[in-house]
């Protein structure tokens, strides 16, 4: 299904949560200086105009990134969202933002001269816009580009040659098969990397199986011994679901680290971006 185009939904509450945690994943990771190799499992076009294109067709940043910058004006932050700011602004000027960095562009920007970035994106137009902007980069010799299927490419990928790995998995979940494909790459992946760093983001939707999956992921990561931290962010409680109001991440092997920053950020979250008296914050952890 290749309706889905990342534009459309770059800088939204949504981006803000991944990016968030995600920035905080890998600088916890590369406190060691062994090479690290990160795999971005639906990479996207890695960057994104805010002022042209799709993303003014949705105008999901107004309520995402620009909403926060203003409150950023006024408002202490905890370290970890000035962290995450301070990512965003170094693609673009100091008083504006009008490009927002996705997942590959931002994990680019992160990488020691040891690591490595792996990105897969199969949409034929993302693509080619993907391959044209990493080549862009000083960083570019480190990152590989794969016009395969994520998930079943994942298995052969883990454990990297250091034994240290992230991966970071968000499809768009437009089809429904995505939920069944996530499990089976998981177990695929836990059972030969048991101690990678999994970041799994997904919408907190109605749907039968977006309400599922945390706990089909909390079984997975028993069955294999592993600790998980979940946490989700709901911006909006409308009675229709006009627009994505709230979504998740599910971290398996998460640092310790993780949900001290979270419980400062979350918070802090909510007042600058939430819209109505629905809005709240979800946080879990596991010790295994």
């Amino acid at each position: 299904m290749f309706s889905y185009r990342h534009a459309f939904h770059a800088g939204s509450h949504a981006d803000i949560l991944k990016h968030l945690i995600l920035i905080h994943l890998v600088e916890y990771l590369q406190e060691k200086p062994g090479a690290l190799t990160i795999v971005d499992t639906h990479a996207g076009a890695g960057i994104y105009s805010l002022i042209d294109g799709f993303a003014t067709v949705s105008k999901e940043a107004d309520e995402g990134i620009y909403r926060l910058a203003k409150f950023a004006k006024t408002n202490s932050l905890s370290p970890g969202i000035a962290n995450y700011l301070k990512c965003i602004r170094a693609e673009n000027t100091e008083d504006e933002i009008t490009i927002y960095p996705g997942s590959p562009f931002i994990l680019a920007r992160l990488l020691r001269p040891q690591d490595r970035l792996k990105l897969f994106e199969l949409h034929p137009k993302e693509i080619d816009i993907l391959r044209h902007n990493i080549s862009e980069l000083k960083q570019a010799k480190q990152i590989d580009i794969y016009a395969e299927d994520s998930f079943a490419r994942l298995k052969g990928l883990v454990p990297p040659p250091s034994r240290r790995g992230l991966v970071l998995i968000d499809p768009s979940y437009e089809d429904k098969q995505d939920y069944r494909y996530l499990e089976t790459a998981m177990e695929e992946a836990l059972h030969r990397f048991a101690t990678g760093c999994y970041a799994i983001w997904y919408p907190t939707l109605s749907r039968r199986e977006s309400a599922a999956l945390p706990d089909r992921m909390k079984k997975i990561a028993t069955a294999h011994k592993r600790s998980w931290l979940h946490t989700e962010l709901r911006v909006e409680n409308a009675p229709k679901e006009r627009r994505l109001q709230a979504s998740g991440m599910f971290i398996i092997n998460p640092p310790w680290t993780l949900e001290k920053q979270l419980a400062e950020s979350l918070p802090i979250l909510i007042k600058a971006l939430g819209q109505d008296s629905g809005t709240g914050f979800v946080l879990k952890s596991f010790e295994a």
